[in-house]
């Protein structure tokens, strides 16, 4: 009878993932022992050091490469470059989350056991004290990003998938105000969610019956659905291909959800709108990171062997993905609204450096990874400083003649917008620029054109808002722009200086990407 032992495991190398477990575990035990009083200080210090820990070991073992836990995990240059990235902005996420000087109890509340929406639902929503399971919950989220981006075979790719995405879920319902609208957008995440979900691992199925079919497929079953079984089947495959195209296509549905590219964009404005704004940019920034990450993954080591027949279409999904974006952010009255298509705009650029399956493409989509998600996290931190009574104003209207109350604040928003827009000497120029290039560069000449025509587009929303914030005259019912607390500072002024170090000189970075871009064989 043969043994079934446990594959050889490189713990070192696994190491960030181990920390936020860790830690995620002790944060439970935390709300369940720590008294209320000191629950987010405990909390906010542990998510901090766990995740400065882990970021610590990332670069540690910048030199690593390796294969790891039965060919499960691989850790190279892209996966600890992105790793990096989600944990340099989850630190700045995590400021955020922690922010309470804005409101009292600070944005989250935790779920009750009561009708939605009801009188109970909304006093004891001012009575509470603020929710501190978020963080637990985001750092079993990023444990599970980090996890995505380092699977080597799509069962483990799945199951980061799901241990990045049902904290998130419950994250979207945490919000203090507007419940209805926080509960509404959870419920169709989660919904919307499990569907990717399901065609992801159908894809999965089909993949792995493409690999039993071919002399390629390794062990005594003959098939798998590790990278390199995978690779070479289709480098070698005899038998129809069928079952790959379709698994492909099933498998990009899941990624592509994720990634919030259209058409399965859907869920992104009403998610990005309801969830409360520090997850929203959370969302925005490191989910993005993740996504991105895994489907480079996917198409470079995977299915490189057949990119002549996944490009045409996820060619036509991009342009597809930025001229829908670009179109409907122009339609928007909410700023969270605006913000969300902007960043389905945003995941159509992405694809279009992706599709140049070669280093130049991988490196250039890795530095906007970063360059993005540094901006949206600061142009999410400005959104929840506007406020009235009733908590955050995100109707455009509410922004007219913001620039003349608080000049500061709007020259700040207005810095973010135009390097959403591309403007130069703002790392939305240089990152347009680099996977435009990298486009260019592998004949995909034509989706630079929609990329260029649809930034065109996407620039005047943007100026919109700048106009409102200007040159419009503030009415009797403008918000007002609070004074940041040190944790929405601090995530502030990293965002901005971000934005704007990576438009000057971005050569420290895109050298980094550039040594980093190269997959484990």
């Amino acid at each position: 009878m043969t043994e079934i032992g446990l594959p050889p495991i490189n713990y070192g190398a696994i190491t960030p993932m181990l920390i936020l477990f860790g830690a995620s575990c002790v944060g439970v035990f935390v709300e369940a022992f720590v008294p209320k009083a000191q629950r987010h200080l405990v909390q906010l210090v542990l998510s901090l050091g766990a995740i400065t820990a882990a970021l610590v070991t990332v670069v540690w073992q910048a030199d690593t490469r390796t294969v790891t836990a039965g060919g499960a995990i691989a850790i190279d240059g892209p996966t600890l470059f992105l790793q990096g990235a989600i944990l340099v902005l989850g630190v700045v996420s995590i400021l955020l989350i922690g922010e309470r000087s804005l409101e009292r109890g600070g944005p989250f509340v935790a779920q009750a056991a009561i009708v939605v929406g009801s009188d109970a639902d909304r006093n004891q929503t001012v009575r509470q004290p603020g929710a501190t399971d978020i963080y637990p919950l985001s750092l079993f989220a990023l444990t599970g990003m980090l996890l995505f981006v380092a699977a080597n075979d799509l069962l483990t790719m799945f199951i980061g998938l799901e241990v990045l995405s049902l904290p998130l879920y419950l994250m979207c319902a945490l919000a203090r105000r507007r419940r209805l609208l926080s509960q509404e957008a959870a419920l169709k995440y989660f919904m919307l969610g499990a569907y990717a979900s399901a065609f992801f691992l159908f894809g999965l199925a089909l993949v792995y019956g493409f690999t039993a079919g071919t002399p390629s497929g390794s062990g005594d079953n003959g098939g798998g659905v590790d990278f390199a079984t995978i690779a070479a089947a289709v480098r070698n495959s005899e038998v129809s291909p069928a079952l790959l195209y379709a698994g492909i296509a099933l498998i990009a549905v899941g990624l592509l959800f994720k990634a919030a590219a259209a058409p399965f964009h859907v869920w992104t404005p009403d998610v990005y709108q309801g969830a409360p704004t520090p997850v929203t940019g959370f969302m925005a920034a490191c989910t993005k990171v993740a996504a991105f990450g895994a489907l480079l993954r996917v198409l470079h080591v995977a299915f490189g062997g057949a990119s002549w027949a996944y490009t045409p279409v996820l060619g036509a999904v991009a342009a597809l993905t930025m001229l829908v974006g670009a179109v409907l952010a122009v339609t928007q009255t909410d700023i969270k609204r605006l913000l969300a298509y902007s960043s389905v705009a945003n995941a159509g650029y992405l694809l279009v450096g992706a599709l140049a399956v070669n280093k130049q493409g991988l490196a250039s989509t890795m530095f906007y990874l970063v360059a993005y998600g540094f901006t949206v996290l600061a142009g999410f931190a400005v959104v929840t400083l506007v406020r009235d009574a009733d908590g955050e104003a995100t109707h455009l209207s509410r922004w007219a003649g913001l620039g003349r109350r608080s000049p500061l604040f709007a020259g700040v928003f207005t810095f973010i917008l135009l390097a959403f827009a591309g403007i130069p000497v703002t790392s939305g120029f240089t990152s347009k620029f680099a996977v435009f290039g990298a486009a260019s560069g592998a004949g995909h000449t034509w989706l630079v054109v929609v990329g260029v025509l649809s930034s065109m587009i996407l620039a005047f929303p943007y100026l919109r808002v700048v106009v409102m914030m200007w040159l419009s005259e503030p009415g009797e019912s403008t918000p007002s722009v609070l004074v940041p607390g040190g944790l929405t500072a601090a995530a502030l002024t990293i965002g901005v200086a971000a934005t704007l170090v990576l438009g000057v000189a971005p050569e420290s970075l895109l050298d980094l990407t550039n040594r980093a871009a190269e997959f484990v064989p």
